[in-house]
């Protein structure tokens, strides 16, 4: 049997991140044989990621990278299981590691299969499961190129990206706060143009019936009922949807008995609230609709103008949430 040196645990633990004991352990089986023992832990990392395969893998570190010419950006996410180890420094550092490799891939199977410390990434993943004794894995995984990309991480938990028409004066402060306001606020499409007709009109119906549903239990209860709106989206705003909706308001006018000459001053708000009402998945689901969580005053479109000609044309979002 061969005599382990310490110097030989500390180097078996750079090589594979796992515990002295471990490593003692697996060099007394391999007799002393640095690469043996490099495959009998890696060996047991594969046993212990199949016994861990259905666990629960919803904590981690999410973070982003953007290129040096900020041309490009990735965002991904290093699951684990608990916590304790999503918080462990080591832990956050081989995240940061492996983005800064997804950063040169283009597809997450590239990613995968790209090396990490002389092995690939997916490998890592498994050996790191024997060495933590949790299953971790690869939970998102997203790219965005454009002339310019932003990034933003909150709190290691939620990582976006932010693609730019063009790179302008303080490109970096803008990218920086829209992938904030994805970050904080999720959207699925860039504008409610994007929508499709059939997915608006299923989801006109679906929260129609929702609130009538909940008006029901609101009249049982004696309070008031909430407004149900016959649109959900600009996009289904026509211009005569919208002439009909100001006939609409200057009835109420009239039989309010507001004089006449005073509607021009009135019309204008009752048309946004009435847009403002009927536009309620634009503001969730539709990032450049959203308002601005910086200023609620004005959406992130109007925000993105006040950096001059230059537009949001992408962006992504990875989240642990």
């Amino acid at each position: 049997m061969a005599n382990i040196t310490a110097a030989e645990v500390n180097k078996l633990r750079q090589a594979t991140g796992a515990g002295m004991m471990d490593c003692k352990k697996a060099l007394v089986e391999a007799d002393g044989n640095m690469e043996e023992a490099i495959t009998i832990l890696r060996k047991k990392g594969q046993k212990i990621a199949e016994k861990r395969a259905d666990r629960d893998s919803s904590e981690g570190v999410a973070t982003a990278k953007v290129n040096s010419d900020n041309t490009k950006g990735v965002a991904i996410s290093l699951n684990c299981e608990t916590d304790f180890v999503a918080k462990n420094d080591s832990f956050v550092e081989m995240a940061n590691k492996m983005a800064e490799i997804a950063l040169n891939t283009s597809s997450k199977e590239e990613f995968l299969n790209s090396k990490f410390d002389g092995i690939t990434v997916a490998e890592k993943l498994t050996e790191q499961t024997g060495v933590i004794g949790e299953k971790i894995e690869i939970g998102g995984y997203e790219i965005l190129e454009a002339p310019f990309v932003g990034s933003y991480v909150h709190g290691n938990k939620i990582a976006a990206l932010t693609g730019l028409s063009k790179s302008v004066n303080n490109a970096e402060e803008l990218a920086k706060d829209v992938s904030m306001q994805v970050a904080s606020m999720g959207a699925s499409t860039l504008s409610y143009k994007d929508f499709d007709p059939a997915f608006i009109e299923s989801e006109t119906e679906a929260r129609i019936a929702e609130i009538e549903k909940e008006n029901i239990e609101l009249g049982r209860l004696g309070k008031t009922l909430k407004n149900v709106p016959k649109y959900i989206s600009r996009a289904q705003l026509t211009p005569e949807v919208l002439a009909q909706a100001e006939a609409d308001a200057k009835a109420e006018l009239k039989a309010e008995g507001k004089p006449e000459q005073i509607w021009d001053k009135i019309l204008p708000g009752k048309i946004e609230r009435f847009i403002s009402d009927n536009t309620t998945m634009d503001h969730e689901k539709a990032l450049l609709d959203q308002n601005f969580i910086k200023d609620d005053k004005k959406n992130v479109a109007d925000y993105v103008k006040t950096y001059g000609d230059v537009e949001v044309v992408g962006f992504k979002r990875v989240s642990l949430a």
